[in-house]
Order: C-alpha cells, then sequence, then structure tokens
C-alpha cells in the first residue's frame, strides 16, 4: 500500500526515558476509516504510544506523520488542530456544566479565547449538540449536570467532546474501563459506527470488547510489536498467548 494512503504513519519511532525505551523502533500504519486497537501487558508501551502521537511526550527519534503532517515538530494544541482527538482513561469533562454545555463548549469556534469571547449559540451548533448527543446515547439527559451522570455516560460523554471537534483520527485509552456489560455493548456499537467517517485508535484490554470492535488487533510487548492481524490470528499466536493472553 502507498504510504500515502494511510491517514497514521509511525516509522522507526523511539523514546527513552532515562536509557529504557519504553517504545522501541516502532513501525505502525494505520488506514483511513479503519479502528485498530492496541492491546499488550501493562508496561508495553501502550499509553506512551497515545502519548507521543497527540504531543504530550516528545519522541527520542523516529517519525509520526499524520496524513501528511509531522507530528513531531508540533505543540499539543497544534496536533488537536490537524485533526487528532485523545481522550485520556479517566474522563475529564465539566462536572458542573450540563451534558448540553459540555458540548457546546467542545464545538471548535469556541476554543481560543477571542472564539469564546465572540461565541453565539448558533443553529449549527445546536444541531450538532442534539445530533452528538443521540449519537453518544445521551439526548435525554442533555439538560442534566454532568457530574450526576453514571460512570460510563461520563465516559461517552467525554467522546461526545471530542466528536464535537469532528477529528479524522480518534484515540481512546480503555474506553470501557469501569463500564456495566450492557454499557460495554453500546460503547461496541457507537466505536463502529464513528469509524464509518473517521480512523479509530483504541486501547483496550477488555478482549471480549476487542472482539466486537477491531478490525485490526496490534500487541505491544516492551515497545515493540509482538504480532499483528485479525483478533483471531492473534489469539491464535502461540507468543502472544505465552506473553499476554495466557496470563
Amino acid at each position: 500500500m502507498n504510504p500515502t494512503e494511510f491517514i497514521l504513519t509511525i516509522e522507526d519511532l523511539t523514546v527513552s526515558f532515562d536509557g529504557f525505551k519504553a517504545v522501541d523502533n516502532l513501525n505502525l500504519y494505520i488506514e483511513n476509516n479503519e479502528l485498530r486497537v492496541v492491546i499488550g501487558p501493562n508496561g508495553a508501551g501502550k499509553t506512551t504510544l497515545l502519548d507521543l502521537i497527540c504531543g504530550k511526550t516528545k519522541a527520542t527519534s523516529g517519525s509520526i506523520k499524520f496524513k501528511n503532517t509531522e507530528l513531531t515538530r508540533l505543540a499539543e494544541h497544534q496536533i488537536v488542530r490537524t485533526g487528532v482527538g485523545r481522550k485520556f482513561q479517566t474522563p475529564s469533562i465539566y462536572e458542573n456544566l450540563t451534558v448540553y454545555q459540555n458540548l457546546e463548549v467542545s464545538y471548535p469556534e469556541g476554543r481560543s479565547v477571542l472564539g469564546s469571547l465572540f461565541f453565539n449559540t448558533t443553529h449549527a451548533v445546536q444541531a450538532r449538540v442534539h445530533s452528538i448527543a443521540e449519537e453518544i446515547f445521551l439526548i435525554e439527559q442533555l439538560n442534566l449536570q454532568a457530574a450526576l451522570l453514571s460512570h460510563g455516560q461520563k465516559q461517552w460523554l467525554e467522546i461526545g467532546m471530542l466528536l464535537m471537534q469532528d477529528p479524522e483520527l480518534l484515540m481512546l485509552d480503555e474506553p470501557v474501563a469501569g463500564m456495566s456489560a450492557k454499557e460495554r455493548d453500546l460503547t461496541a456499537d457507537l466505536l463502529n459506527r464513528i469509524c464509518k467517517n473517521r480512523s479509530v485508535l483504541v486501547i483496550e484490554h477488555d478482549m471480549e470488547f476487542v472482539k466486537k470492535i477491531a478490525h485490526k488487533v496490534t500487541v505491544l510487548h516492551q515497545g515493540k510489536i509482538l504480532a499483528e492481524g485479525s483478533m483471531e490470528k492473534i489469539q491464535s499466536n502461540e507468543t502472544v498467548i505465552d506473553v499476554y493472553l495466557g496470563h
């Protein structure tokens, strides 16, 4: 495949912390509208990988290209503007605002200081808030204070806040941690829908959930790729079973 067909091209990516290579000469390629899941034991470098892509951690060496933009040279806020959205493990929402306000404040127009001074709630914003709320199963909770949502609903709200920005690459770190079985199923439906017009990169430990969503699975171990392929292929890989799935 031609490199320009990948939305994300990571080559020879390394990051060392005091001589310890958390990510070690990694190559990873993600296609348009692909839902990729990264799995692996604790300390494999999964969250560090997301930190590197979103600019929270700077690479020691190597390249991260989003479409054709080199991300390693950009600051975090510049990376967001290129179309990369990231959700962390714990939901960061505005607990004292309503669901509606959380979504509204995430609309790109309201982002700059100037933008927020002259930011009027237009029909476009209202329509977008309602359509996203519908998508994340919170249309009935629009006027509810975010602090009153269940843990799973807070996770959905944060995904919705990212969707308001319409990123072309959405990265989610353990999105179903702490969710009920029903919430996990709904989240699988949600992710399967939202990757129709964007790429989604998910880090997850819940193998049943991974089966429901992954187009392709990448297994990380000690900062390197141990295996890659369909969930079926990964589950029958002897090395992966030894290192990770067998535990």
